[in-house]
């Protein structure tokens, strides 16, 4: 009976997610989204962009857009609207204060496959995901800190 009970036990821990990941679980509103280039911080999406991170027990979605965006008709206008949208989704595994995605779709297609290493903090109903220090994309020579903050809608 012992066994039993002790093999149950195992197998439950092992098929459920981790504490911390049920703890992100929900779906979130984007507060903020700040880039320190070289210790400087930029809101790369405007002071007031638009976005979601919805985190279900084993799959995650972000979708950003930056504030005062308008709908295009030209080429250039339609392109304009491309650099300001950020999306991506796919698994995710919660180790310590790390949450690591691995990435199945993104809109530029370059994180597709990629795995990220972010940080993350949960204070009330407010989450922040920090990434970096690492090389910026635009400029590898220098150096970056991304900080998103989100509060929990649902």
């Amino acid at each position: 009976m012992v066994r039993l009970i002790c093999a149950l036990v195992l197998v439950l821990l092992l098929v459920s997610p981790s504490f911390g990941q049920q703890s992100l679980v929900g779906t979130y509103k984007l507060v903020s989204l700040v880039v320190e280039v070289d210790g400087t911080p930029t809101q790369i999406m405007g002071k007031a962009p638009h976005g979601y991170q919805v985190i279900t027990p084993t799959r995650f979605v972000f979708f950003a857009t930056a504030d005062n965006r308008t709908f295009g008709t030209s080429a250039a206008e339609k392109a304009a609207l491309f650099d300001t949208l950020v999306g991506y989704a796919g698994t995710y595994r919660v180790e310590g204060d790390k949450l690591i995605t691995t990435d199945d779709v993104s809109w530029t297609e370059n994180l597709n496959g990629k795995t990220q290493v972010e940080t993350w903090q949960l204070s009330g109903n407010r989450l922040t995901l920090t990434i970096g220090p690492m090389p910026w994309p635009r400029d590898p020579s220098k150096t970056m800190i991304r900080r998103e903050v989100f509060e929990k809608i649902e």
